[in-house]
């Protein structure tokens, strides 16, 4: 792989949100059992109560698919909130928190947005037309966010103490440039297409699908970095946690078990 050529040290910075304690087997425990009633909630809210009487075509068949793998998504939620199974399996677990919380906030957004464009006038070929564009701008951001990740890895931004780490969020806001440039678009799309569709302009509908749009964006901005710390944990064993439940340190090797 081409993550394969970079040291331990690399990835130093990423180990922070582990080391706080904010990703550690613990609290995700806590937060799959949340999202085993959080993803209940809003199958409810964004299939029965927003889809009910739109007119997006293959509903049926997306509810069918998303219902089936949203169900075995809580199996395995439960399943990993149990210490003495996260314990033995926690790069499992974070892959399990990464599908939950790519489910529950990027993929139940994006449909929100899907199904508010099927409460307008527009045809079918419109409606998926619309989906092939927002989509395509979706994988684009993720794409370009992957590429500027491993360019600021190689390039040592990711090590402790680097005057650039200490320094990441003037740096950080210089580049987010070109992924506000295309969320935009997508954006603009979307209102444009809702303006033009909607026999009356509504302010509910246009909140409702950008909002889907920005959220479903954003999932796709942070899931590099959701991936690669997961790459980390199947690497080294300074991303993973002892029984005790404290992460091991710096320079503990590769390849845990």
């Amino acid at each position: 792989m081409f993550l394969d050529n970079l040291r331990e040290e690399d990835f130093g910075v990423l180990r922070g949100s582990l080391e706080s304690g904010r990703q550690s087997p613990q609290s995700f425990s806590g937060m799959l059992i949340l999202g085993i009633f959080l993803q209940a909630l809003m199958f409810f809210l964004v299939y029965v109560v927003l889809g009910y009487d739109s007119n997006y075509p293959y509903q049926n068949s997306i509810l069918f698919i998303h219902l089936t793998i949203t169900i075995l998504i809580i199996i395995m939620s439960a399943i990993f909130s149990v210490p003495t199974v996260y314990k033995k399996m926690e790069k499992f677990q974070y892959f399990v928190s990464i599908v939950v919380s790519q489910n529950l906030f990027g993929v139940y957004s994006y449909l929100i947005t899907l199904f508010t464009l099927g409460h307008s006038n527009a045809s079918t070929r419109s409606l998926l037309f619309a989906t092939l564009i927002t989509f395509t701008l979706g994988c684009l951001i993720f794409i370009m966010t992957f590429v500027r990740f491993y360019r600021l890895l190689k390039q040592g931004e990711y090590r402790k103490g680097s005057k650039k780490d200490k320094n990441r969020m003037y740096f950080e806001k210089k580049s987010l440039v070109p992924y506000a440039v295309v969320g935009g678009l997508g954006i603009f799309y979307l209102i444009q297409f809702i303006s033009k569709n909607l026999r009356s302009i509504e302010f509910d509908s246009i909140f409702m699908g950008t909002l889907g749009l920005i959220i479903f964006f954003t999932m796709l901005f942070v899931l590099p970095e959701q991936l690669v710390i997961l790459y980390c944990k199947k690497r080294f064993k300074s991303f993973n946690f002892n029984k005790e439940g404290n992460i091991y340190p710096m320079g503990s090797g590769e390849k845990v078990g």
